[in-house]
């Protein structure tokens, strides 16, 4: 047994409410093409693949070797897994929850607390914020991926202030004014005024709101009808976002926030107090292990808008900005790393073409999760017992410092994502 260090995980799925149903959804096909006594249930939602020891959702071991055990568990008693500085830096913790999304309709308008605020607002409302933890976090699509992510240039949120007479009226002629004005002062008047727009659209009567908004879709619906393009003002993501939560102030928060479509590789990285939303496609994502959601508009769940908007981060940026290009490994051609500025986490992307026969994952002084989202391999390491299959959508723990073979069952690419922690 202690020779288990390398073994496959069944994962837990989420099933909220804005996840993509049935086999439309990418994290139900992986499921089901890992393991085929799964059967689609064409009317459920599949919205989240949990990778990790995350308490709400802990990964089990699938190995005859060992009797239900979770991954946190195994790693609560074989701590060498981790790698020496894993186990010290983060007290014997696997630091990361790695995920698949597959969203239909989008999340709310939310932003992660840095680690003394989460530390705050769990001892103060531990029901709503679950740990006191951090939660930075990357997102990287799988395929086109649509998010809001931090605050447009002010010159833009200024446009539709001129262009959207109900988003105008809501922010106040005087905070409109303000923020107008702040354009030819330094970057602490910009965010200054820009938090006092957010703040005053964010804190509307909720009647206002809806009065507002409804005059806004009737006005757009009126224009697309007779043929006009309403993009100029976010016309067709508006419409959108009110047919899904009608009503809802987060619908308003296009004309704030920069629209981001990933294409496929392509990463953002969300660190504390950023603002965003995820609106639709498919991504993987891994965060720090936490679950603490600071939220205010395009959800049934719990809101806190006072929180959110005195942590905010206001320094507006364009959209290209956002983006969270990975490095190119110099030793290995197939090997992209998107390693962000934060201890608790990097991703590892591995495209490896179908010509290649095996393919070495190299060993890391840290515990690992892969993900294989396409191809058909065999693993190999020099402590198993027998190859191990793993199909498309399996995952698999590799402990500290292993080697891994990966050996192609069939001539077809691969394509692979590995969630670890490089300090």
């Amino acid at each position: 047994m202690a020779a288990l260090k390398v073994f496959p995980l069944a994962c837990v799925v989420q099933q909220y409410a804005w996840g993509k149903v049935g086999s439309n959804s990418m994290v139900a096909r992986l499921l089901a093409s890992s393991n085929p006594l799964v059967t689609i249930s064409e009317d459920t939602p599949y919205a989240e693949l949990w990778m990790g020891t995350h308490p709400r959702g802990d990964a089990k071991i699938i190995d005859r070797r060992v009797s239900q055990k979770t991954l946190g568990q195994w790693i609560t008693e074989n701590q060498d897994c981790l790698g020496s500085k894993v186990k010290d830096t983060f007290k014997g913790q696997l630091p990361f929850l790695f995920k698949v999304l597959s969203v239909e309709t989008a999340l709310s308008i939310q932003a992660h607390p840095n680690k003394e605020l989460a530390e705050k607002l769990h001892l103060q409302s531990p029901e709503h914020y679950p740990d006191a933890n951090h939660k930075p976090e990357m997102t990287i699509a799988l395929t086109s991926f649509q998010g809001l992510c931090g605050f447009r240039p002010i010159e833009e949120i200024v446009t539709f202030l001129n262009k959207v007479p109900e988003f105008q009226f809501l922010i106040g002629d005087t905070a409109a004014t303000q923020l107008k004005q702040s354009m030819n002062h330094d970057s602490q008047t910009v965010a200054s005024a820009l938090q006092n727009c957010f703040s005053h659209l964010m804190k509307s009567e909720k009647k206002v709101i809806e009065e507002q908004l409804n005059l806004l879709v009737k006005r757009i619906s009126q224009q697309v009808a007779a043929g006009n393009n309403m993009e100029d003002i976010c016309g067709e993501l508006l419409l959108e976002l009110h047919q899904q939560y009608p009503g809802d102030i987060g619908c308003f928060a296009i004309y704030f926030l920069n629209l981001l479509t990933l294409q496929p590789g392509e990463a953002m990285f969300l660190e504390a107090n950023v603002p965003h939303a995820y609106l639709k496609g498919d991504c993987v994502e891994c965060m720090a292990c936490s679950d603490n959601t600071v939220r205010a508009g395009l959800t049934p769940k719990f809101i806190d808008v006072p929180t959110l908007c005195e942590m905010l981060n206001y320094t507006p940026s364009p959209s290209k900005d956002r983006l969270f290009p990975p490095t190119r490994s110099l030793e290995d051609p197939y090997l992209s790393i998107y390693d962000p500025p934060v201890p608790d986490f990097t991703v590892l992307k591995m495209e490896v073409p179908g010509s290649v026969t095996e393919y070495k994952v190299s060993p890391l002084d840290s515990a690992s999760i892969l993900l294989l989202v396409q191809g058909t391999v065999t693993v190999r390491t020099l402590t198993s017992q027998a190859p191990l299959p793993l199909q498309c959508g399996g995952v698999l723990f590799i402990g500290a410092n292993e080697n891994v073979w990966l050996k192609l069952s069939v001539p077809k690419d691969l394509l692979i994502f590995r969630a670890c922690c490089l300090l």
